[in-house]
């Protein structure tokens, strides 16, 4: 009989063994945890769409900030739903704001325990669900948006915000948002660019959680074509050029392949944003009993980290760090 020389399956034999020459290990350092705060409601309110997911009150929201942090999680990054929305997301800016105020909030809890970060992006906040200004024939204008990012970044870095995070994929929104930041006094607030976001399907139940579908059309206009890795690239430099200190790649498990290319191509760290449909699908088909939800949780976050990502955005944030402590 002839045997094989070699046998990679010795290296396979046991978990201490596996554990030990691991190619890929996360961190709960790595991970940065989405919350959504509302504005409004008494108590915390449970998204359908994402179990295990809430919408908080502010006092909600301080509860789970602490629970995030002693898990060991690095960053938290803050979405706000206000209860008055109008044409130009007047509370995206407003320093009473239901976000300023929560920045407020959890700066004089965590202080420096873990980063906090703010998306900025006018979707939440306007009453038409698009992410800028819109002319009258309906289009988001794209310059005039920017200067409504600049006051936001402003109000949020004046808030406390650690780390701003631009998403509307507007062109020119990093520089806009730099040079804002900078003649403010706000040198040392890094900006996370959502440098390459697509037009994805994967955004449904975060439109339930946000509250920020578009009233009319989508936002391929301003968002990247699934079909498109190039493309990225191309965004994430420019980015760069503008002044980014961190870039994102949205949504992140079928965008794995764009994740490596960035991670590639670039000095800086690299985020990926497991969004609230890979939860959804994941939770669900384990709620049916089809697949092993925590082997399922585990191997989505090894994958983005193995494609390249240095930080990963999810929803599981805190029950996985707990679990890697």
């Amino acid at each position: 009989m002839t045997f094989p020389v070699d046998r990679p399956r010795r290296l396979r034999r046991s978990g201490a063994l596996r554990r030990l020459v691991s190619e890929t290990r996360l961190s709960p350092a790595d991970f940065i945890l989405p919350m959504f705060v509302k504005e409004g409601i008494s108590d915390a309110a449970p998204i359908g769409s994402m179990p295990g997911v809430f919408q908080h009150t502010l006092d909600s929201l301080r509860k789970a900030a602490h629970e995030a942090v002693e898990a060991g999680v690095g960053g938290i990054i803050l979405f706000g739903i206000p209860a008055v929305k109008d044409e130009r997301g007047s509370g995206a800016d407003d320093p009473t704001g239901i976000v300023q105020k929560a920045l407020r909030d959890l700066t004089a809890d965590l202080g420096d325990s873990a980063v906090l970060m703010t998306d900025l992006c006018l979707d939440e906040f306007t009453s038409h669900g698009h992410c800028g200004l819109l002319t009258a024939s309906g289009e988001v204008d794209n310059d005039s948006t920017l200067e409504r990012y600049a006051s936001i970044a402003v109000a949020q870095a004046a808030a406390g915000s650690q780390v701003i995070a631009p998403s509307g994929m507007m062109d020119g929104q990093v520089r806009a948002i730099r040079e804002a930041l900078d003649g403010a006094g706000h040198l040392n607030i890094p900006i996370m660019g959502y440098s390459a976001k697509y037009a994805s399907a994967f955004y449904g139940p975060f439109r339930d959680a946000a509250e920020c579908a578009p009233q009319f059309g989508d936002r391929a206009a301003y968002q990247q074509d699934p079909a498109n890795a190039r493309e990225s690239l191309r965004e994430v430099l420019l980015d760069l050029d503008e002044g980014a200190d961190i870039v994102m790649v949205k949504p992140a498990g079928a965008y794995l392949d764009v994740v490596r290319r960035v991670r590639d191509a670039v000095e800086v760290p690299v985020a990926a944003y497991q969004v609230s449909g890979e939860y959804a699908m994941i939770e669900a088909a384990a709620a049916n009993g089809w697949i092993d939800r925590d082997r399922a949780i585990m191997e989505s976050l090894v994958s983005i980290k193995r494609a390249g990502a240095d930080l990963t955005l999810t929803y599981w944030a805190t029950e996985v760090a707990r679990k890697l402590g």
